[in-house]
């Protein structure tokens, strides 16, 4: 097993973030009260966000999970938008401009930069947590590669 606090130790702030959400979700395993949690741990633990939370696989679609901000789209196909490549590639999408990206989906006018981590367990694509910004190049590497190693916490530790 990947040591998460081992490899994001040299990312600033991020090891101290892990312990934090570890501490957090300890005691319990729903999904759904996990994914809140998480959310709103986010939202107000990172600067600049406008709207951080989780869009869930439904039957190939995204459907609106937890979250925190403005109101959000309810579905977003795969394929379609940031959230939407995420799903469609497994691939985390860091765009720092979500309005130079082809069929980015306008769900709040002010986002401008969008970090999308897919959120795979056992093979299976669970969802994506969906975080956005009302700067532009909002996420950087160390980011990404620290809000990658926090959902690896939310999935060990959630039931899904």
């Amino acid at each position: 097993m990947i040591d998460l606090q081992q490899n994001v130790a040299g990312l600033e702030g991020y090891s101290l973030l892990l312990a934090q959400l570890e501490s957090l979700l300890a005691d319990e395993r729903d999904f759904i009260a996990n994914a809140a949690q998480f959310s709103a741990f986010l939202f107000n633990q990172l600067d600049d966000l406008n709207w951080a939370g989780f869009y869930l696989n439904k039957h190939e679609e995204l459907v609106l999970g937890p979250f925190q901000g403005q109101i959000a789209c309810v579905r977003i196909p795969f394929g379609r938008g940031v959230c939407g490549a995420a799903a469609a590639t497994l691939q985390t999408q860091r765009v720092d401009d979500v309005h130079a990206f082809a069929g980015h989906i306008a769900c709040d006018s002010a986002s401008n930069s969008e970090l999308v981590v897919p959120l795979v367990k056992d093979g299976r694509l669970i969802g994506v947590l969906d975080l956005d910004s009302p700067l532009l190049a909002r996420f950087t590497e160390q980011d990404q590669a620290g809000i990658e190693a926090l959902a690896q916490v939310f999935l060990r530790l959630s039931d899904c």
